[in-house]
């Protein structure tokens, strides 16, 4: 059985990392990386879509990052309880006529004992900016 520690039931310590560890796979930008944190059968809600299994979670991310260029993601705990995380996140990105936007939004996570997502609920908002108000910058890779 594949496991992707740490597992629930979740401390402050543990959740903190799983928050990172998400942080850091969704940065990459590599759908197949970030796939592999969640359970063959994941259920998701990404805004107004809703969609269940790693295959059309790869096929989710690809379509986003091809839209959401030099995305770069910042995520924080707001709260956990037993196996479920709760995080607000904000990310900027821009698009290939070169706007720059800020996403907010919330996520509601759950885990499988093996400490893989089986469910991610995100609620985001796009707001317009000027590249001069981005907060996020980094090297490009």
């Amino acid at each position: 059985m594949e496991t992707k520690p740490p597992l629930p039931p979740f401390t402050l310590e543990t959740a903190k990392i799983k928050v990172q560890a998400a942080e850091d796979a969704w940065n990459t930008r590599d759908p197949d990386r970030v796939a592999l944190a969640y359970t063959e059968d994941s259920e998701w809600r990404n805004r107004s879509e809703f969609f269940s299994g790693r295959p059309a979670i790869k096929e989710f991310l690809k379509r986003k990052w091809a839209k959401e260029l030099d995305y770069r993601l910042k995520k924080e705990l707001w709260c956990f309880m037993d196996n479920r995380i709760a995080v607000r996140f904000e990310y900027e990105w821009h698009d290939d006529a070169g706007f720059w936007y800020r996403a907010y939004g919330n996520e509601n996570w759950e885990f499988a004992s093996n400490g893989l997502m089986m469910r991610r609920f995100a609620s985001i908002n796009d707001v317009p900016i000027q590249e001069s108000e981005r907060k996020f910058r980094w090297e490009r890779t």
